[in-house]
């Protein structure tokens, strides 16, 4: 069973609720990204990072995108899965950070986006991702 990371920032709680559902599915704890650092990488097989989209469809950029950033260089090969919510745009930001980490050479094995709140098919789906990243 691989150790995986559930780390990420919520404003209104919907991309928390997304984080506690691939953390239920990966038999693990959502963490803070305040409470996530690039030298806890070392410690974690596989990874989900979770931020919602921010003004013109962009990652926080105060607290989350920093450890991000710093996280980047120091996950290898490791997989990594990368969610979040949106509440108006399209949700382009998910395609864009994806795009971004994998030219930066990140192993990026899945994304899942919600408008808004997750519906019960988004949390399922959630879960299943927390139960492949685990295996």
């Amino acid at each position: 069973m691989s150790k995986v990371a559930v780390v990420f920032w919520s404003q209104s709680g919907n991309t928390q609720s997304m984080a506690e559902a691939v953390a239920e599915g990966a038999g693990t704890e959502a963490i803070e990204v305040s409470s996530f650092s690039a030298a806890d990488v070392a410690n974690y097989d596989a990874f989900a990072f979770g931020c919602p989209a921010m003004g013109a469809e962009e990652l926080e950029s105060d607290e989350f995108e920093p450890v991000w950033n710093e996280c980047v260089p120091e996950l290898g090969s490791k997989p990594v899965a990368l969610f979040g919510s949106y509440g108006w745009g399209g949700g382009e930001y998910l395609d864009t950070w994806k795009s971004q980490a994998e030219d930066a050479g990140v192993n990026v094995v899945s994304t899942v986006i919600c408008n808004d709140a997750p519906d019960d098919d988004a949390l399922s789906q959630l879960k299943d991702l927390g139960e492949e990243l685990a295996q």
